[in-house]
């Protein structure tokens, strides 16, 4: 099957540490995928891997058609991106950083993003504060905003709602859906069960680098299962095998 990511037998190691062992995992366009995984299972690294951040030690990667160790810049030109931690440039104001991101992306029509990227995520208010003042929240959606302002295809996005109120959570969650719907693809890394068993519409539970089980939402739903009993049930028998 054909995927706008597809992965086979991607290894990463850092010395005697194997990050990533041998992945093999095909996502299609349009799918709001779901990487999920305990904290130190790999998951910062897949997303490191899949978007050009680092190079696989084994294997390959492919995302829309490129192959992202021969063409990394390329994929990121490509992709929306939200890291693991918030990262924006300190000595730039809110509004300046995402003219600063626009620019870089080629964008014209930067006034009217930005604005819609503020009103949507409702932080009009702080357009003018220097991205050091700006509290982990504010942070958090200044990040959303930059990662999706180019209307990309498909967004790579680590932990997006750790640092947002219930309100602002319950936005962004609606976006993605939305996005998806209108034929975006989302790979989303995270270890917060009841936000991917709400939004996802496929999965895969990473444990020590190795991929425990990849199917669908609906597929546990018809099995009258929950996702964090599922989960449980596969890492703990890894941890006890």
């Amino acid at each position: 099957m054909h995927g706008i990511i597809e992965a086979d037998g991607l290894t990463r190691t850092f010395g005697d540490v194997t990050a990533v062992d041998h992945v093999t995992l095909t996502i299609p366009q349009g799918e709001l995928f779901g990487l999920l995984g305990p904290n130190g299972s790999g998951k910062t690294t897949m997303n490191k891997l899949m978007t050009g951040q680092i190079r696989p030690t084994e294997g390959t990667v492919r995302v829309m058609d490129l192959d992202v160790a021969e063409d990394p810049l390329g994929v990121r030109r490509k992709v929306g991106i939200i890291p693991e931690q918030e990262t924006p440039p300190s000595f730039l104001t809110a509004e300046e950083y995402l003219h600063f991101v626009g620019k870089i992306r080629g964008l014209t029509d930067m006034e009217e993003r930005a604005n819609s990227w503020f009103n949507i995520l409702e932080f009009r208010d702080k357009k003018e504060v220097l991205c050091k003042d700006l509290s982990r929240g504010t942070r958090q959606k200044l990040m959303v905003a930059q990662a999706f302002l180019h209307e990309p295809p498909l967004a790579f996005i680590d932990e997006p709602l750790i640092n947002l109120d219930p309100v602002m959570q319950r936005t962004v969650k609606d976006f993605l859906q939305e996005y998806v719907f209108k034929g975006g693809t989302v790979f989303f890394s995270t270890h917060i069960l009841g936000i991917a068993e709400e939004i996802c519409t496929s999965f895969a539970i990473l444990s020590e680098g190795s991929i425990l089980h990849h199917g669908t939402i609906d597929e546990l739903r018809m099995d009258n299962r929950k996702l964090e009993g599922f989960f449980l049930e596969r890492v703990r028998g890894t941890a006890h095998a």
